[in-house]
């Protein structure tokens, strides 16, 4: 559905903006398409859209677009929610330019063209990438002391995800290679930044980067085109960063080169002589003390200051331009005496109570998992890390909230805690099929043969009652010729229907000699498929369960002579609990039964069962067969008369054929789908 939704400021009119500008926005209209959005911005003058800077941001999405010498109209909202690719429009302004942030959902790909006087951004998804070879990999130090990590990617498109995981800031890269030189661990703390060495290998179908920290940091990654650059900053305000640890490493190329040749030179002369070779700000503490020889030969200055840290036991800190050494066991001591102070601070600090809504998650079921008791106050043995000794918290069962009271840091904390848990689960439905497909034939031949004879000196028949009727021993019995046939093959019946059969009888003219001949035959050929679709929708991580079916009713023993009745299930039921991986596929934990009503016997009634436990994982959309049973019955049984059986063409009438071909299969199919949340019109 196409959705156009155009906002218009007011004519132009005095406003609090700067008067310097020469273009004006009056308006942003948003025109949603299948696979993206188009963002019309309505100018005084058109723009060209070379002169437009532009860059995006990767975590989170955004998208930054500057506009020159540009400022908003005064009714033009500064902040426009939007749908599908798009979070939110934040527009904002100085002197020299006007900003529009697009906030993303993810990273898309966009273009920018003038049409009818309108500036016109394009935002599409990403389309998957080829594979393309990671280029180079290079780490600097920028200016703030910040470690900046670039990547020179194959394709400008490729899929990127960058997460910190724990201490560790983990790059994923998909559908890139990797050349052998560059899949090496490569040391990095010689920079004095918050990383101390990234590594590159190749993971799953694509690149992982990871990057070792120390100390507090933060950090942020944008691209530019098939450039990928992520800072790694430090967290300032109070607190220093580790700049060294006074062990060299193994690998030093990044400052200028320098030879060095003395005998018994003071410490800190050696780090005068460094500083005003390098023009870095540096304070030594006025505990370095000692002597050292050292000659060095055309190394990098930092690597010079490294070994002379370590012949000394120093250690260096860097509070923003300026490097503090100190020996270790100074440098701990004030470290230790800071963490004092906070503590003691934080002891100090005024207390502050705040509540919070939780939407979709349960208040009581979150105090549970942050180890909070019934009366607010941590549960004895459990360990809480997010309130702090003084903080406690309830729960108002009535509203869902929770109700915290602590230091604002911690409440911070708390906030950032609920806005990543407190959100909406992701749902999947869920559609199997079980198809059961039959192919059966079955033919079956016999033949009955009767014979009575009388002569001058003999009688031939059936059995023996049938000669001593025919020899008048006994009186005639009605039907007893018939009954007893000399040789009785009659062919069997199928599925419950009589064979066909064809009689005639041979006799002399003097009808004193009799053959009666009953040939039977029947062929069956049947073909039947059963499709049975249970479908149901559940939460993700969720069990779900759906059942239809029937329960047959028995008769047991129930003690003391008596019988009750009891019921049997043969029902068709799914149950399935499914859970989405961070790539967008499903892993199912299925559990399938496919029974049906058996045979009757004399203990009761049976039930055919069909039966699959099994966990896969499947793309989404995508269809897997989970199961699969084949099965073929072959029989041929045939009954005859000795000897005259196996007499040729003759023998046809001494023996009976019965031939059984069945074919049985069964398929399970299983398609996940993750269903979309609804757009927030």
């Amino acid at each position: 559905m196409r959705t156009l939704l155009l906002l218009f400021a007011g004519l132009l009119s005095l406003s609090p903006w700067p008067t310097l500008a020469e273009n004006r926005l009056y308006g942003i209209g948003i025109q949603y398409r299948p696979q993206g959005l188009t963002l019309s911005l309505q100018l005084s003058h058109p723009v060209d859209p070379a002169q437009v800077g532009a860059f995006q941001l990767l975590d989170p999405a955004q998208l930054v677009l500057d506009l020159p010498k540009t400022t908003p109209a005064d009714m033009l909202p500064r902040a426009l929610a939007g749908s599908g690719l798009l979070k939110r429009v934040l527009v904002a302004a100085d002197d020299d330019r006007l900003r529009l942030q697009l906030q993303l959902k993810h990273a898309v790909s966009h273009r920018l063209r003038v049409e009818d006087g309108r500036l016109l951004v394009e935002l599409d998804q990403r389309a998957a990438p080829e594979p393309g070879a990671l280029q180079n990999i290079d780490f600097r130090r920028g200016g703030a002391g910040e470690g900046q990590l670039i990547l020179e990617l194959g394709a400008a498109d490729q899929p990127l995800q960058v997460r910190q995981m724990g201490r560790r800031l983990v790059v994923d890269i998909g559908g890139a290679s990797l050349s052998p030189d560059l899949q090496r661990p490569v040391e990095v703390g010689r920079f004095a930044t918050p990383v101390t060495q990234y590594h590159a290998y190749p993971y799953e179908q694509g690149v992982r980067v990871v990057l070792e920290t120390q100390g507090q940091w933060r950090y942020q990654a944008y691209q530019s085109g098939r450039r990928l650059v992520i800072d790694v900053l430090p967290v300032t305000g109070g607190s220093t960063v580790p700049a060294s640890s006074g062990t060299p490493t193994d690998k030093h190329d990044g400052g200028d080169r320098l030879s060095l040749n003395f005998q018994n030179i003071d410490i800190r002369t050696a780090l005068q002589v460094l500083a005003d070779y390098s023009d870095v700000n540096l304070v030594a503490s006025d505990a370095v003390a000692g002597q050292l020889s050292l000659r060095l030969r055309d190394v990098p200055w930092d690597q010079a200051l490294d070994l002379i840290l370590q012949a000394g036991r120093l250690e260096m800190r860097r509070t923003g331009e300026v490097l503090w050494i100190a020996p270790r066991e100074e440098m701990q001591a004030r470290e230790r005496q800071e963490l004092e102070q906070k503590a003691l601070i934080a002891d100090l600090e005024p207390l502050h109570a705040e509540s919070f809504q939780l939407n979709y998650q349960r208040a009581d079921t979150l105090r549970r998992a942050l180890g909070i008791g019934e009366d607010g106050n941590t549960q004895a043995g459990r360990r809480n890390t997010l309130l702090s000794r003084r903080g406690s918290a309830m729960i108002d069962h009535h509203t869902n909230q929770l109700l915290v009271t602590d230091t604002l840091a911690v409440l911070a904390n708390v906030r950032k805690l609920i806005e990543r848990i407190d959100v909406a689960a992701r749902q999947v439905l869920i559609e199997a099929r079980i198809v059961e497909a039959d192919d059966s034939f079955a033919r079956n031949l016999g033949v009955k043969l009767g014979l009575a004879a009388t002569t001058r000196g003999a009688a031939v028949g059936n059995a023996y009652a049938a000669i001593g009727e025919q020899t008048r021993q006994t009186p005639p019995a009605p039907g007893l010729y018939l009954s007893e046939p000399a040789l009785n093959l009659r062919a069997e019946p199928l599925s419950g229907a009589t064979p066909g059969s064809f009689g005639f009888t041979l006799f002399n003219a003097a009808a004193q000699r009799f053959l009666n001949v009953e040939l039977s035959a029947l062929e069956a050929d049947g073909r039947g498929k059963i499709v049975s679709s249970p479908r149901l929708i559940t939460a993700d991580q969720q069990a779900a369960l759906i059942e239809q079916g029937e329960e047959i009713p028995y008769q047991q023993a129930a003690g003391n002579g008596t019988t009750a009745t009891a019921f049997k299930k043969a029902n068709l039921k799914l149950e399935v609990t499914p859970q989405i991986t961070p790539d967008g596929n499903v892993i199912l934990d299925v559990d399938l039964n496919k029974d049906s009503r058996g045979n009757v016997t004399p203990g009761g009634l049976a039930i055919n069962t069909k039966h699959v436990k099994t966990k896969v994982q499947v793309e989404d959309g995508g269809t897997v067969v989970i199961g699969g049973i084949y099965t073929q019955t072959d029989n041929d049984h045939e009954t005859r008369v000795p000897l005259l059986g196996d007499i040729p063409i003759l023998g046809a009438l001494f023996r009976s054929n019965s031939r059984v071909r069945d074919k049985t299969e069964l398929l399970i199919f299983l398609t996940p789908r993750i269903v979309a949340p609804p757009r927030p019109y």
